[in-house]
């Protein structure tokens, strides 16, 4: 079977053109500070968890 990549780089394009205008910089903004604060959450309760069980 062969791939039209042509069709498929089309629709990805298409699609994340559609969903542009619709996020605003300050959201991305959050959700990056809120992804940053998790990993750093998860980071220091699982080297918690592995320090006290050990």
């Amino acid at each position: 079977m062969e791939t039209n990549h042509t069709l498929s780089v089309g629709t990805t394009s298409g699609t994340l053109l559609s969903i542009a205008p619709t996020i605003v910089s300050a959201d991305i903004l959050k959700t990056v500070i809120l992804a940053v604060i998790g990993a750093l959450v998860s980071f220091f309760v699982s080297w918690l968890l592995k320090r006290f069980l050990k």
